[in-house]
C-alpha cells in the first residue's frame, strides 16, 4: 500500500511538472531547465513553511539584473539624453505597481503560490515581485542574453509605452507635495500604527493634510505604506485628473 502510494505521489509530481513546465513556456517563450528555479521564483515567503523556498533571493538577483537591462535598453534608444532623465525612465519602467500590473498580464497571478487568505497581500505587489525573481530565475537557468531577450521581447516590447512613459506621474508623494506648496497646504505623513501579522511588522501611515488626516496606507515597510496613502490621497481629493485647491 505505502509503495502504491509512493508511485502516485510521483505521478502527481511528474504532472505538475509538466503543467507547469507548459505554462511557463506559454509566458517565457521557451522551455525552462532547471524548473526548480521557477518553482522558486513563484514561491511567496506567506507560503515558506509548507516546505518551500521563498523567491526573496531570487527576486533580489532578478531586480539588480533587470535595472541593468532596461538601464543598457534606456542607454542606447536615447542617446542624446540626459543621466537624470534615464534615471527617471528606469524608476518609471521597473517600479513596483508598473511590474505588478505586468505580472497580472502576462498570467503570472495564476501560478504564484501565496496565502491567497492574507488580507494585506491584496495591496502588495506579490506578482511584480515574483516577476523580478522569474526573471533571477532565467538569468541562473539560461544566461544573461537570454534574459535581455525575454525582458525586451516579453515585458518592454508588449507592454510598456514609452511615450507614455514619459508623461506618467509614479511617485504619488512627490505629486501629493507638489499640489500642497502650490495651493499653501502643510502637508504630512505620519508613522500611525505598527503591528506585527505573523512574523513580519506591519505599518500604518497616515497623509495629514493642514492636520486632518486624509487617508492611510498599510504595508510591510513605511515606504509602501507611505505611497499607498499619498495614492488614495490624490483619489480622495480628486487630483488624479487636475489640481484641486481643496
Amino acid at each position: 500500500m505505502a509503495s502504491i502510494r509512493r508511485i502516485w505521489s510521483r505521478w502527481l509530481g511528474v504532472n505538475e511538472n509538466r503543467q507547469l513546465k507548459k505554462a511557463l513556456k506559454q509566458i517565457l517563450g521557451f522551455t525552462p531547465h532547471h524548473l526548480k528555479l521557477y518553482e522558486t521564483a513563484l514561491s511567496h515567503r506567506s507560503i515558506t513553511e509548507h516546505n518551500r523556498e521563498s523567491n526573496e533571493r531570487l527576486e533580489y538577483l532578478g531586480d539588480a539584473v533587470l535595472g541593468a537591462i532596461v538601464g543598457d535598453y534606456l542607454y542606447h534608444k536615447y542617446p542624446g539624453r540626459s543621466e537624470g532623465y534615464l534615471t527617471e525612465m528606469r524608476s518609471k519602467m521597473v517600479n513596483r505597481q508598473q511590474l505588478n500590473e505586468i505580472a497580472i498580464k502576462m498570467g503570472l497571478r495564476k501560478l504564484v503560490h501565496y496565502d491567497k487568505y492574507n488580507s494585506l497581500l491584496k495591496i502588495s505587489h506579490i506578482f511584480g515581485n515574483a516577476l523580478e525573481a522569474l526573471v533571477g530565475a532565467i538569468y541562473l537557468d539560461k544566461g544573461y542574453d537570454k534574459t535581455r531577450q525575454f525582458v525586451y521581447q516579453s515585458i518592454i516590447a508588449p507592454y510598456m509605452d514609452m511615450e507614455a512613459l514619459e508623461h506618467t506621474e509614479i511617485n504619488h508623494k512627490n505629486k501629493l507635495y507638489g499640489w500642497a506648496n502650490k495651493y499653501g497646504h502643510q502637508l504630512e505623513f505620519e508613522l500611525i500604527e505598527e503591528e506585527m501579522k505573523g512574523a513580519r511588522k506591519v505599518f500604518t501611515v497616515a497623509a495629514v493634510v493642514d492636520g486632518k488626516i486624509i487617508s492611510t496606507g498599510k504595508a510591510y515597510n513605511k515606504k509602501d505604506a507611505g505611497q499607498i496613502a499619498a495614492k488614495l490621497a490624490l483619489e480622495k481629493l480628486g487630483l488624479n485628473e487636475h489640481h484641486s485647491s481643496v
